[in-house]
């Protein structure tokens, strides 16, 4: 595991959700998913004192029918409707589109957290065994020793994952593998290719496309991907971007931050340039270099920057102008001092 997030940052976290008031905070990726994870306890344990309360079953008995109970329930979540492609007109039935995804989900990564969740409804239900048997029933312990060994490994996994998330600044919550709209084979490979990206590579992909055709939800669906394999990743709106250009080079994090536009490693910049019905060019790319050259000849410190880091920029379709559009940014690209093999575009 990349260690973007130090173990201090981690013990922060934890500090930070536990103590404070959420409806003068807000909540937090992680403060959500600790709280549900402590919510399948209780619905392993509650249904375990209930089945053992109104029926014949002993403890043991009705701690396994329980954990029964939520694993097919939870398979049915993950193999439902990710296996049918299916979409529900009401809260108890899947009705199959007959679709194809655009994007594979990443079924280890969804078989691991549907996993995760099964263990914590188990270890709640043999947590009312454990009571009722006073700790005398060595399968009992055995089984939740087993379980808590596990739940240990992958609280850590999710709750670090769920930081590095939280600390990207999506402006909503998106799997690549939800991504519905239209694309063609090639532009797929090349959002595939950009997906390898490590660190140190420079790769920078610009996305075009008109009003709707996906390209937002597309930006954050790819660095979402790579948030979940513990990459920094920082989404970015570009008017904000714009000022941040003019920020001090000494400048330091602040204390709800763990990085920035500058120590990320990856960067979406959004909505830089409106798509139609807005006809004129509101930003172009000389007025985005002006910017990031902060209005002097050559800000060579943000260039540098801008040049090894790997980036989405996200820009409306081809507006009326004398010359191509999509040549003029990637020229801008190059005139920073990016080189054209790091270069790729996806027209949506």
């Amino acid at each position: 595991m990349k260690k973007t997030i130090p173990f201090k940052r981690i013990l922060k976290q934890l500090k930070d959700d536990a103590i404070g008031k959420d409806s003068h905070r807000g909540i937090t990726l992680t403060y959500a998913w600790l709280a549900n994870q402590f919510g399948h306890i209780s619905l392993g344990f509650i249904p375990s004192y209930l089945l053992f309360y109104f029926s014949n079953f002993d403890a043991v008995k009705s701690s396994i029918y329980v954990s029964g109970f939520w694993l097919l329930f939870e398979l049915y979540n993950f193999l439902g409707p990710l296996l049918s492609k299916s979409e529900s007109k009401s809260d108890m039935v899947f009705i199959p589109k007959k679709t194809t995804y655009k994007f594979k989900p990443k079924w280890n990564n969804l078989a691991f957290d549907t996993f995760t969740d099964v263990c914590f409804f188990a270890f709640g239900a043999f947590l009312f065994s454990l009571l009722i048997t006073e700790g005398d029933n060595k399968t009992v312990l055995i089984v939740l020793s087993s379980l808590g060994i596990y739940l240990l490994f992958a609280t850590r996994y999710w709750f670090v994952t769920k930081m590095y998330q939280f600390y990207a600044r999506f402006p909503f919550q998106f799997r690549l593998s939800q991504w519905d709209f239209t694309i063609d084979a090639e532009n797929k490979n090349k959002v595939e290719q950009f997906k390898k990206s490590t660190k140190k590579d420079g790769n920078h992909l610009l996305i075009y496309g008109a009003l709707s055709t996906g390209k937002t939800s597309l930006g954050v669906g790819i660095l979402n991907e790579l948030s979940i394999k513990n990459n920094s990743c920082l989404y970015v709106n570009a008017f904000k971007m714009f000022n941040y250009f003019f920020n001090d080079e000494n400048d330091v994090l602040e204390e709800h931050e763990i990085w920035n536009w500058k120590t990320t490693n990856f960067l979406m910049i959004d909505d830089i340039n409106p798509s139609e019905p807005i006809q004129d060019e509101l930003i172009s790319p000389k007025i985005l270099l002006s910017f990031i050259d902060t209005l002097q000849p050559i800000n060579k410190a943000n260039r540098d920057i801008l040049k090894n880091k790997n980036i989405i920029w996200v820009l409306g379709n081809k507006q009326p102008l004398k010359i191509n559009y999509e040549d003029s940014w990637k020229n801008m690209l190059l005139e920073i001092g990016i080189p054209e093999e790091k270069i790729t575009t996806i027209s949506l």
